[in-house]
């Protein structure tokens, strides 16, 4: 078992340490996990400025020996729109860091999904926006692993695509050497599916996808893992889960 998409207090919506997640770890079992705190640009966003890097890998470098024997420590970000900020993603990709999680967080007027539904965007708006906006991203590369495929179901609990359009942004993924994360935080808030899940996995299978990485996307230790055994369910054929150490894939089977 691993994790690789996981937020600590260096994001500004946990307040858990690394300590603590290690310690869970190693009870769980888990043998890899990545911390994958937020870096967001969007000046719109509420955790704008709050990363430290020189921080968090003075938090991280200690644990990284400490647990050496028990639990293999990864570091990475999850960098919101990096298309969006080239010259700031650039000095991040400079870092030592295992690996890094492209996401979309802001796609339509600097709203986050919460705002535009108050702000009566439809969910075709939403997602017709969001879907260009993935492709850009996906387009302009750099990450190893995309976050939360289809975000926006999250908030409007539905699911909106068209295959043509998917399977493009699969083709860029794969072209740019960008995995699948199968993202299970949406199994905790109230819907029965991953992000993504059996439809848009079986698309980017379709478009030649091969590797998917496994995230709970947890902010606390309770989340820890979370959803892994239905990851596991939707990996099959030619699909490989995979992890990053020093932004190497390493091929991890499931089946």
């Amino acid at each position: 078992m691993h994790d690789l998409h996981i937020h600590t207090h260096h994001s500004c919506d946990s307040k858990t340490s690394l300590d603590s997640y290690c310690k869970k770890a190693v009870e769980l079992g888990l043998e890899y996990i990545c911390f994958t705190d937020h870096i967001d640009f969007n000046k719109a966003d509420y955790g704008y400025g709050y990363y430290d890097a020189s921080l968090f890998f003075k938090e991280f470098n200690p644990l990284k020996e400490k647990y050496v024997d028990n639990l293999t420590l990864l570091c990475g970000v999850e960098f919101s729109e990096p298309h969006v900020y080239p010259k700031e993603f650039e000095m991040y990709q400079k870092m030592p860091y295992d690996f890094i999680l492209g996401s979309i967080h802001f796609w339509v007027d600097d709203l986050f999904p919460t705002k535009m539904k108050k702000s009566n965007i439809s969910a075709k708006t939403a997602f017709n926006r969001y879907w260009q906006e993935v492709y850009a991203a996906v387009s302009f590369g750099g990450f190893d692993s995309l976050a939360h495929f289809d975000f926006p179901k999250r908030y409007y609990g539905e699911l909106l695509y068209s295959e043509k359009s998917i399977i493009s942004v699969c083709k860029k993924m794969i072209r740019n050497n960008i995995a699948m994360e199968i993202n299970t935080s949406t199994l905790r808030q109230g819907l029965d599916c991953s992000m993504p899940d059996k439809a848009l996995l079986d698309i980017y299978k379709q478009a030649g996808g091969r590797y998917v990485t496994f995230g709970s996307d947890a902010h606390s230790v309770q989340e820890l893992g979370a959803g892994y055994q239905h990851a596991r369910s939707l990996i099959s054929g030619n699909l490989q889960n995979v992890i990053y150490v020093q932004r190497r894939p390493i091929k991890c089977s499931l089946m």
